[in-house]
C-alpha cells in the first residue's frame, strides 16, 4: 500500500534529497538523527524528528533497532536508508519487514545476492551478461587463487567478495606478489566487511568506469541511461558525468539492455546501478558489481532524463508498479557532478570540520546544488566528508564543462576548507577537456598539479 509517512535512516544532504521527494508525493516525513545531528538541514526540514544516540554512528545511524524502534515510535510506516550506513544490509532489510514495516529498496534476498560480488558476477554470468575474466566464485585458499591467476592471465586484481566503496582491492602482477597479498587481503576484507572471502578478476590497464541506472518493481525494469564515473581518488569516485561520452550509441545500447536483463533475472525492486569496466583498448564491457540502492551521483541521471529518482523508488516501495516506459524514457543533452567535501586537497585530502561562514551558490536554470549545508553550519567531525554535489547541465559535454568551471568558479564555501579548488582545476584542464581519462588518471594527475588553497 502507498507510503503514508517515512522515517529517513541517513543524515546530510541524501537526507534532504529524500525528505523533498517524499513532499513532492504527500508524505509525511520523520527525520531520524544521531545528538550531533540535531542542527542539521534535514532535521529542520523535516515534519519530526526523533533522537535515536549519541554522535558515533555505531551507536546510532548503524543500530538497526534503534531505526526501527524510532520508525514505530513516531508513527512511520517505512523506513528510507539513503546510501551508506545500512542501505545495503540484508538483515536490516530482513528486520525491517519482519516489523511490519516498508524497507524502501530491494528485498533482503536481492540485497544478498547482488552484495556479495562473487555471487553477483555469477548471476551476470548466468543472464548473458559479461563479466571481467576471473575466478569463479570465492577461491579458497592460494592453491586455487594461482591457479586461476595462471588461467586468466597476469597481472590479477584481488577482490573483497563483501567489499564496496574501492575498499578491499589490491593488483598482484605475479606468483610471488599473489602469496604475498592473499592473506593481507583476507585481513583487511575481514576487518573492513567482516568477511574475508576473496576473488580474482583480471586487471584491465586502461579501464572507465561506467555504471547504468536501473529502476525496477519486482516484475518489470527499466534503465535511465549510463554514467561515467572513472575520475577516482583511492577507488572513491569525485566528478562524474552522464551520459559516457566514451560509448558508441550501439556500445551503449548493449550495456544498458544487459543492465535491465540482470535486474529483471533478480526480480529487482527500486533504484540500483550496475557498475561496468569498459576497456578502452578492446571496446569490451564488463559487469563488476552491483549497488541496491540510490547512489550519490543518481542527479547527473536526473538531470539528462527529467526523472525523479527517488520519488520513484519510493512509489514502488509502496506498491506502486512502475511509472515508467523504456521508450518514454528520453536522453537530453549531458550531466556533470562535482563532490564537494570537506576536504583540503592542498593538505593530502585531510578532513576539515567546523563551521560555515559563509555560504554562496550559483544560480541558473542548469545548475543544481544538493546540499545540507547553511550558514552557521557546524560540519561535525564523526562522518563522511560529503557537503554537497554541484551539478550542471548543458547541451553538449563541452557546454556542460564550460559552464561547471563557471558554477565553481561562483560557488563559495568559508569556514572550511573543501575540494572547490580541486574541481576548478580539473574543469580547467586540457585532459579532462579531450575526456582523455581513465580510472587511475586522476591519481596520476594529482601527483603532477598540487592543489593550491583557496585562500592562497
Amino acid at each position: 500500500m502507498p507510503i503514508e509517512r517515512l522515517l529517513v535512516a541517513n543524515r546530510g544532504e541524501i537526507a534532504v534529497r529524500i525528505l523533498r521527494a517524499a513532499e513532492s508525493l504527500g508524505i509525511a516525513t520523520v527525520q531520524a538523527v544521531s545528538k550531533a545531528d540535531r542542527d542539521m538541514l534535514a532535521a529542520r526540514l523535516a515534519d519530526e524528528v526523533v533522537e535515536i544516540g549519541p554522535a558515533q554512528a555505531t551507536k546510532s545511524y548503524l543500530r538497526p533497532e534503534l531505526l526501527i524502534e524510532a520508525a514505530k515510535k513516531t508513527g512511520a510506516d517505512a523506513i528510507h536508508p539513503g546510501y551508506g550506513f545500512l542501505s545495503e544490509n540484508a538483515d536490516f532489510a530482513e528486520a525491517v519487514e519482519a516489523a511490519g514495516l516498508i524497507f524502501v529498496g530491494p528485498s533482503a534476498d536481492t540485497i544478498r545476492k547482488m552484495g556479495d560480488k562473487a555471487t553477483a558476477r555469477a548471476i551476470a554470468a548466468a543472464a548473458g551478461v559479461p563479466t571481467v575474466p576471473g575466478s569463479d566464485g570465492r577461491v579458497e585458499g592460494l592453491a586455487e587463487a594461482l591457479k586461476v591467476a595462471e588461467a586468466i592471465g597476469w597481472p590479477v586484481m584481488i577482490k573483497a567478495a563483501a567489499g564496496g566503496g574501492g575498499r578491499g582491492i589490491r593488483v598482484a602482477r605475479d606468483a610471488a606478489e599473489l602469496a604475498e597479498q592473499i592473506p593481507q587481503a583476507t585481513l583487511e576484507a575481514t576487518t573492513a566487511f567482516g568477511d574475508g572471502g576473496l576473488y580474482l578478476e583480471r586487471f584491465i590497464g586502461r579501464a572507465r568506469h561506467i555504471e547504468v541506472q536501473i529502476l525496477g518493481d519486482g516484475t518489470r525494469s527499466v534503465h535511465l541511461f549510463e554514467r561515467e564515473c572513472s575520475l577516482q581518488r583511492r577507488r572513491q569516485k569525485v566528478w562524474e558525468e552522464a551520459p559516457a561520452a566514451c560509448l558508441a550509441p550501439e556500445t551503449r545500447a548493449a550495456l544498458c539492455a544487459s543492465a535491465v536483463r540482470l535486474a529483471e533475472s533478480v526480480g529487482y525492486r527500486g533504484a540500483g546501478t550496475l557498475e561496468y569496466l569498459w576497456d578502452e583498448a578492446t571496446g569490451e564491457f564488463f559487469f563488476i558489481e552491483m549497488n541496491t540502492r540510490i547512489q550519490v551521483e543518481h542527479p547527473v541521471t536526473e538531470m539528462i532524463t527529467g526523472v525523479d529518482l527517488v520519488a520513484e523508488q519510493i512509489r514502488v516501495a509502496g506498491g506502486a508498479p512502475l511509472s515508467l516506459d523504456q521508450a518514454a524514457i528520453g536522453l537530453t543533452g549531458h550531466a556533470i557532478e562535482c563532490r564537494i567535501n570537506a576536504e583540503d586537497a592542498s593538505r593530502d585530502f585531510a578532513p576539515s570540520p567546523g563551521v560555515v561562514t559563509a555560504l554562496s551558490v550559483p544560480a541558473a536554470a542548469h545548475v543544481r546544488f544538493d546540499s545540507h549545508l547553511y550558514e552557521g553550519y557546524a560540519v561535525p567531525p564523526f562522518y563522511d566528508s560529503l557537503l554537497g554535489k554541484l551539478i550542471v547541465h548543458g547541451s553538449s559535454r563541452d557546454e556542460a564543462r564550460a559552464r561547471m568551471a563557471a558554477a565553481l568558479a561562483d560557488l563559495k564555501v568559508e569556514g572550511v576548507a573543501t575540494t572547490i579548488p580541486l574541481h576548478r582545476a580539473l574543469a580547467a584542464d586540457a585532459g579532462v577537456a579531450a575526456h582523455d581519462v581513465h580510472t587511475r588518471w586522476l591519481e596520476g594527475w594529482l601527483a603532477d598539479h598540487p592543489i593550491v588553497p583557496a585562500d592562497a
